[in-house]
């Protein structure tokens, strides 16, 4: 099946391709080299939710700057409309549209998401404009954030970022939920802001592996010796 599906995606000339939520090294450590793929050790934040309020696990800066946000007028909560969902969508395709891993799914599967029962929209509002949100799924008496976006340079002194996690947490420890977890918090690295303002709530880093495989030959076998062990 993988390399069928390696040899699929080559010919559609994709650039990368990338295997991900894998807690192991070794499952299918085997095939996936024969494949050309190298593993990157990627990084999750879980956050317990089940042992004490979350408001006692955020830092003292991290409190103040909620506390600040919500005198200047920010409010949060769950999408109400399809408009409402369509504002927050429209965000997050141009958040992401400069980024290098730029994969979002259809607006389509987004609405899906707000129609079940197996996912949340949270969106975070200034003067009743939506200035930022995240997608929530859950599973198994778990919340996993899957997309955050935010417009941060216009409205940066507001934190909405800061803001709409605050609310996805909140929600998912008054629904009961043992844990919310933090899907894509990126490399290891020993300075990462994004990270750190992550674990600013209260959470611990885990390590997942993902395995990579670029279609540019010169690209693989230059990323594989970077990220060799």
């Amino acid at each position: 099946m993988l390399h069928e599906l390696t040899r699929k995606l080559r010919r559609k000339l994709c650039f990368y391709i990338e295997f991900s939520d894998l807690s192991v090294k070794m499952f299918g450590y085997r095939f996936f080299r024969a494949e050309g793929y190298f593993p990157v050790n990627w990084q999750e934040v879980h956050n317990s939710l089940h042992s004490m309020p979350p408001i006692e696990r955020l830092s003292e800066r991290t409190r103040e700057r909620i506390q600040k946000s919500l005198r200047a007028g920010v409010t949060m909560r769950e999408a109400k409309t399809d408009e409402e969902v369509h504002s927050f969508y429209q965000l997050m395709n141009g958040f992401y549209r400069m980024k290098l891993r730029r994969i979002i799914p259809a607006e389509n599967h987004i609405k899906q998401l707000y129609n079940s029962d197996n996912g949340r929209i949270f969106i975070t509002l200034y003067k009743e404009k939506v200035i930022g949100g995240c997608v929530c799924v859950f599973s198994e008496g778990n919340a996993y954030l899957w997309y955050l976006a935010s417009k941060r340079k216009r409205f940066a002194l507001l934190h909405p970022n800061l803001m709409t996690v605050w609310e996805a947490i909140n929600w998912s420890w008054k629904h009961n939920y043992a844990h919310i977890c933090f899907l894509d918090v990126g490399l290891p690295f020993r300075k990462n802001p994004f990270r750190d303002f992550i674990l600013s709530f209260g959470g611990k880093p885990i390590g997942k592996y993902r395995w990579f495989r670029f279609n540019v030959d010169w690209i693989n076998k230059l990323m594989g010796y970077i990220y060799r062990e």
